[in-house]
């Protein structure tokens, strides 16, 4: 067996066949990078009869002038299964990076150890769950303990199965959601890169990426059309209407609270009248912003998001709404319409992550139960690993603090949805 750079052409052959292809295993991800002032390899174990075997996409970064690691993201396209396979090929990796003061190489592969029952809070695990030992045997160190985005990706993940999945088999919480954004009159659209920048607002909150982050990964990936930009735009016409007629209720119904509130001066009744109160307000204010822009002529989005498309799977690279419009819940709608946008043609769509903590004090409850309104099939993966290249410079990145401020959770902010 050998290692050798691999052509793009021959790389990506490989990834598409291999059951591990991921996006992130693809030449596009490795220009992506490449923009992003990073160096990358395509590499590939070769068997006596010329054939590639194992391959991986290796991205290297400097910590400094004097170290560097390397990632495998989404880990080595390898058969995990074949103890040999894995020994070879990190025997190679190891031999090839250590002459070019590489110190660790860090994998995280999408390999699902067990399924989550998320109303019994319970995961069933899998014999896939054995390659930990492989993993361990071979001197891969894990990160433990990475129930939430402690992660380069996410050890927890949701994923929609598109055939299976519409308006009936979602949450009741989701419909009704999705019902009412239709009566205010939102649309779903497909856009080009020009649009990047309205997306922009209502995702810059939520990671540590400037705008060119989103530029240079549609100018990585429209190469072969694996990109999508969806936005929603609100028809104010229809939203006043329904918002009128909404008001108009809720005062309706405040006026008898008033009453109630007279005879019956009890916590109950008085929690009633405040939330009603809270509601007028929300409407009255939503009533002023749309009269404004409708007014003006001009017209509004309010939510979007990006997807990136690879063999039979869609994933939401990421999605964010405008927070003065949560109201709408465009969220819902968007994710609904990207549902119904992709079934015919795709299998899978990756919501991009969840976290293992089920509990009720959890910070990203929001976000766990919004992605699971969709009734989606949620996986613990076998985690992040740094296979050691350099004993030394590891425990010495390690000793200073280097890897903890390198791999601090990247999320700015939590968003509830």
């Amino acid at each position: 067996m050998k290692l050798r750079t691999l052509s793009i052409f021959e790389f990506d052959a490989f990834a598409e066949k291999h059951p591990l292809g991921s996006y992130h295993q693809t030449s596009n991800y490795g220009m992506l990078m490449s923009e992003q002032g990073l160096d990358y390899e395509l590499i590939g174990m070769i068997d006596n009869n010329n054939e590639i075997v194992a391959a991986s996409l290796i991205i290297i970064k400097k910590f400094n002038f004097l170290y560097k690691y390397a990632y495998a993201p989404k880990g080595f396209l390898v058969n995990y299964y074949d103890f040999n396979q894995v020994k070879e090929f990190t025997k190679l990796l190891k031999k090839r990076y250590h002459s070019k003061n590489i110190s660790f190489i860090k994998i995280n592969p999408e390999i699902a150890i067990g399924q989550v029952d998320i109303k019994n809070k319970h995961i069933k695990y899998n014999k896939n769950k054995q390659i930990e030992n492989t993993l361990k045997e071979l001197k891969f160190r894990k990160l433990e303990g990475n129930n939430k985005f402690d992660t380069k990706l996410p050890k927890f993940n949701s994923i929609v199965l598109l055939k299976e999945t519409n308006i009936n088999t979602i949450s009741k919480n989701a419909r009704n959601k999705i019902n009412k954004c239709k009566k205010y009159g939102l649309t779903f659209e497909k856009v080009k890169r020009d649009k990047i920048e309205i997306l922009f607002d209502f995702i810059k909150n939520k990671k540590d990426h400037n705008i060119n982050h989103y530029y240079n990964y549609y100018n990585a990936f429209s190469k072969n059309n694996s990109i999508d930009i969806f936005l929603v735009k609100i028809n104010f016409e229809i939203a006043l209407i329904s918002l009128r007629e909404k008001y108009e209720k809720e005062y309706q119904r405040n006026l008898k609270l008033v009453d109630e509130v007279m005879e019956n001066p009890s916590s109950t009744n008085l929690k009633k009248k405040l939330e009603s109160d809270k509601t007028l307000s929300l409407y009255k204010d939503s009533i002023s912003a749309v009269t404004i822009y409708l007014r003006n002529n001009e017209e509004k989005y309010i939510a979007g998001a990006i997807t990136i498309k690879y063999k039979n799977r869609v994933s939401i690279l990421i999605s964010g709404f405008d927070q003065e419009y949560k109201f709408f819940n465009a969220n819902y709608f968007l994710h609904n319409e990207i549902i119904e946008y992709y079934k015919d043609d795709y299998d899978y769509l990756d919501l991009n992550g969840i976290t293992g903590d089920f509990t009720s004090d959890n910070p990203y409850k929001g976000l766990n139960e919004f992605k699971l309104n969709w009734n989606p099939v949620s996986f613990e993966y076998i985690g992040e690993y740094d296979f050691i290249i350099n004993e030394g410079l590891y425990k010495n990145l390690e000793q200073n603090g280097v890897l903890t401020k390198e791999f601090k959770r990247k999320e700015k902010s939590i968003n509830k949805n």
